[in-house]
């Protein structure tokens, strides 16, 4: 797979690099390609490798000794994942898994190597920094949702992100389609399977979305909105 500098500027951390850096960070990496449901990494493997996914999707997932999972994100192309290892040092594990939805590729830096350069190089530093500081944020979000608003505003928000992260639109019927599973928006907003079956049923028969197996189409934003910001259906 040929990846040429103008790929990597479109990562968030590498857009104030120069030519010369990011020929070095390409020279440094290996690609890796992973089928649909594998891992790059486990929970608790040693972060080695930090990732900038260039096709497929891939979703972070951590798990409890029960073996309950949840969706701290989904990774979308040009996105990177799994950096701990490159700011925390040797002894850096991953705190969630990786596993793709779907065949996906990935260029594989090295940690050690990239915190070597982020010694010399503060831009480094700083763009990690911010791309950090947007996962918090979200995250605070997620939480904020959990701990306050209905089961039903949890889901709406999350379909709703989902739409403006990866959603396409379908030229059929104007819809915006996404590939994903209600076991995946179960472990997105801390819902039950059930909870979320249900709900999906219900929004179906009220034309607001229409839902096949591994796929949710929204029909009608505008009412799923006014769901996540409390409305009565």
């Amino acid at each position: 797979m040929n990846i040429s500098l103008n790929d990597l500027r479109k990562i968030s951390v590498f857009q104030h690099a120069t030519d010369a850096d990011l020929d070095l960070i390409l020279k440094n990496s290996i690609v890796r390609s992973i089928e649909e449901g594998e891992y790059f990494f486990l929970q608790g493997d040693e972060a080695k490798y930090l990732y900038v996914l260039v096709t497929g999707q891939v979703k972070l997932m951590q798990s409890n000794p029960n073996g309950q999972q949840v969706n701290l994100r989904t990774i979308y192309p040009w996105q990177m994942f799994g950096a701990l290892g490159a700011t925390r040092g040797e002894d850096a594990i991953y705190p969630a898994m990786a596993q793709t939805l779907e065949c996906s590729t990935a260029i594989a830096i090295p940690s050690h190597f990239l915190r070597t350069m982020m010694e010399t190089r503060s831009y480094l530093s700083f763009d990690l920094m911010n791309l950090m500081t947007t996962y918090i944020q979200e995250l605070q979000t997620r939480y904020r949702e959990i701990a306050t608003n209905r089961v039903e505003q949890r889901i709406a928000n999350a379909l709703i992100r989902l739409a403006q992260q990866s959603g396409i639109r379908s030229g059929k019927d104007a819809g915006i389609e996404l590939f994903f599973s209600r076991k995946d928006v179960s472990e997105m907003t801390g819902a039950t399977v059930f909870s979320v079956s249900r709900l999906i049923s219900e929004w179906e028969r009220k034309s607001i979305i229409k839902a096949g197996r591994e796929r949710i189409q929204i029909l009608d934003p505008h009412a799923l909105m006014q769901i996540a910001e409390g409305h009565k259906e």
